[in-house]
C-alpha cells in the first residue's frame, strides 16, 4: 500500500483543582466543559470542520479524534490540534464555574493514568488492505508493540506499593492492558483490538485499532511512534520474512518491560527463547532498514524516522539518555524529575515528583511543562504553532477535506446537517445523503451538487441562521474558532 491513511483517538484527562475543599466531580465537570459544545451541535459528539470528531466518553472523559490522514505530520498537527480545542474548552469551563460560585482552575491532561490509578487511552488506526492475513500480522506485531515503548513511550513516575519500588518506567499504559488481541475496548483492554469497522470499503480495507500506546507530547516521540508503527506494516504487507518473536505471555512481557528502564528485562518467546526488548527492536529495526534501502523511502521522515529509531535504542542500551532526552517524551520527563529530585532532595515517592509527572501532560500552553520545555529550548518539535492553528481549523487533504466543506457550508447557510466518518446528510433532505467509502477522496461531485442546492434556498436559510445565533447567543464566539474553516468559499454567516 503506497497512501495510506492514520487517526488518533486521544482520550483526555479532566480535573478541577478548587482554592479549598474538593474540586467538582467528573461528570459534573465535564458537563461544563462540553456545555458550548452541546450548544452549538445538540449533542456531545460531534464532528468540526476540520475534520475530527469531538465528543464525551466513557467515563466522563473528553476525547479528541483527529480527521484521517494521508501524512505522518498532518497527523501530528491534528491531533496537537485537540489539545488546542480541550484548551479552549477548559478556559471557557473555567470561566463559566467562576460565574456560578466556584473557585480554582480546570485542568486537561493528555496523559494515561489519574493520581486513583484509572487509564484512559490513546488509540491508534491504521487503513491496512483487507488482503493481509491478521494471524501473521498479529503474530509480528504484538512483539513490535509490547516492546515499542522503550522508544516512545511518555515515562512515568511509579510510587512504591506492594509490587514495586518507587523507580521511573517507561510507559504509563504498560500496565493496564489486559490481553493481547481482543474485540473489546474497556473491558479488557488489549494491545490490539479487532473490532473491523474500516469507515471505509470493506472488500477492499480493514482498520487495524491499536490501543496500547501512551499520549505523547513530544512531536518528535509521535514520529517516531507513528512512523515506526507503519513501517513495520508495510514491511508486513510486502511479505517480508520477519524473525519470529510471538511471545509466551505478551501481558507479562509488557510490564515487565515497562519497569526496566535499562531495557534489558528479559521475556520468554513461544519458542522459549530468552530475549530483551532491545533485541526484538533491534532486529526489527535492522529488517526495516533493509525494506527501506531496497525498496525506497515512501515519504520525506523516513530517514529522520530511522535515525531516531537508532539513536533510541542506543540510548537505553548504554544508559546514555542524554542521546534523546529532548526528542522522547520519557526521557525528557525523566530528566526533569531527576533534576527536581536532585535540587530538593527528594525521593521518588515524594507527592512533589507525582506533580511533576502530571504537569507535564498539562495541555495550557502557559501552564503545561512540556511546552514550558519546548519555550526553553529543551524539547525538540516538529510542528510549528502555525501549522496547529492551521489544523484547527483546516481539514487534512483526504476525504476529512469533504467532511469539512459540507459542515462549514451548511454552517454558512444556517442549514441543518448530519455526518459521520462516511455520511453526509442535510437534516431537511434525507433521502439524499451521500456515502463517500473512499478515504482518500477529497473531492466527490455528488457532495458538491448537494451543497450546491442551499444557494436556492439562502434567504430562506440565513434568517433562520440569524434566530438560531440570538437565540444561542455567546456560546458560538467559543465553538466558531474551531468549528468554522477559513477560506471555504461560501456566503459569511450573519453575525450577531
Amino acid at each position: 500500500m503506497d497512501r495510506r491513511v492514520y487517526g488518533v483517538e486521544t482520550e483526555f484527562g479532566l480535573t478541577h483543582r478548587p482554592e479549598t475543599g474538593r474540586g467538582l466531580p467528573p461528570d459534573e465537570l465535564a458537563r461544563y466543559l462540553f456545555r458550548p459544545v452541546v450548544d452549538f451541535g445538540r449533542s456531545s459528539n460531534i464532528f468540526i470542520p476540520n475534520g475530527s470528531r469531538l465528543y464525551l466518553d466513557v467515563g466522563s472523559h473528553p476525547e479528541y479524534a483527529t480527521a484521517e490522514c494521508d501524512d505522518l505530520i498532518d497527523l501530528i498537527a491534528s491531533d496537537r490540534a485537540g489539545e488546542r480545542v480541550m484548551h479552549d474548552l477548559a478556559m471557557a469551563a473555567q470561566e463559566r464555574i467562576h460565574q456560578d460560585g466556584f473557585t480554582g482552575a480546570v485542568y486537561v491532561l493528555k496523559n494515561n493514568v489519574d493520581s486513583a490509578g484509572n487509564s484512559y487511552g490513546s488509540h491508534e488506526n491504521y487503513l491496512i488492505p483487507r488482503t493481509t492475513h491478521f494471524r501473521r500480522l498479529s503474530g509480528i506485531l504484538l512483539p513490535f508493540l509490547v516492546t515499542r515503548q522503550i522508544i516512545a513511550g511518555a515515562g512515568r513516575v511509579v510510587q512504591e506499593d506492594d509490587t514495586y519500588e518507587a523507580h521511573f518506567a517507561f510507559s504509563q499504559r504498560a500496565d493496564h492492558m489486559w490481553e493481547g488481541i481482543s474485540s473489546a475496548t474497556t473491558r479488557s483492554r488489549p494491545i490490539i483490538n479487532t473490532r473491523d469497522e474500516p469507515h471505509a470499503d470493506a472488500a477492499s480495507h480493514r482498520r487495524l485499532h491499536v490501543i496500547v500506546g501512551d499520549s505523547n507530547m513530544s512531536t518528535t516521540t509521535s514520529l517516531l511512534r507513528y512512523g515506526s508503527t507503519d513501517l513495520v506494516l508495510r514491511m508486513i504487507e510486502a511479505g517480508v520474512p520477519i524473525e519470529d518473536f510471538e511471545l509466551e505471555n505478551p501481558i507479562a512481557a509488557i510490564r515487565a518491560i515497562s519497569h526496566d528502564i535499562s531495557g534489558q528485562a528479559r521475556v520468554r518467546t513461544r519458542t522459549g527463547e530468552q530475549v530483551t526488548a532491545i533485541n526484538i527492536q533491534r532486529e526489527i529495526l535492522r529488517r526495516v532498514t533493509r525494506f527501506v534501502s531496497e525498496r525506497g523511502a515512501h515519504h520525506s521522515h523516513v530517514d529522520q524516522i530511522l535515525e531516531l529509531w537508532d539513536r533510541t535504542l542506543q540510548a537505553v542500551e548504554t544508559g546514555e539518555h542524554q542521546l534523546i532526552d529532548q526528542e522522547i517524551d520519557w526521557a525528557i520527563k525523566k530528566r526533569l524529575v531527576e533534576e527536581v529530585s536532585h535540587q530538593r532532595r527528594l525521593d521518588l515517592n515524594h507527592p512533589r515528583l507525582q506533580q511533576i509527572d502530571m504537569a507535564y501532560h498539562d495541555v495550557h500552553p502557559d501552564r503545561g511543562l512540556y511546552h514550558l520545555l519546548v519555550r526553553r529550548g529543551r524539547a525538540a518539535t516538529i510542528v510549528s504553532g502555525a501549522q496547529v492553528t492551521h489544523a484547527m481549523t483546516t481539514p487534512p487533504p483526504t476525504r476529512a477535506a469533504l467532511r469539512g466543506e459540507f459542515l462549514s457550508t451548511a454552517r454558512a447557510y444556517g442549514a441543518e446537517c448530519t455526518v459521520d466518518w462516511v455520511h453526509h446528510k442535510l437534516t431537511d433532505r434525507p433521502l439524499e445523503a451521500i456515502m463517500v467509502k473512499d478515504p482518500f477522496a477529497a473531492k466527490d461531485q455528488r457532495v458538491e451538487a448537494l451543497l450546491d442546492k442551499l444557494g436556492d434556498r439562502s434567504s430562506e436559510l440565513q434568517e433562520r441562521s440569524l434566530e438560531e445565533r440570538s437565540r444561542q447567543g455567546a456560546t458560538l464566539a467559543l465553538t466558531d474558532k474551531y468549528t468554522r474553516a477559513p477560506g471555504t468559499q461560501v456566503p459569511e454567516p450573519p453575525l450577531i
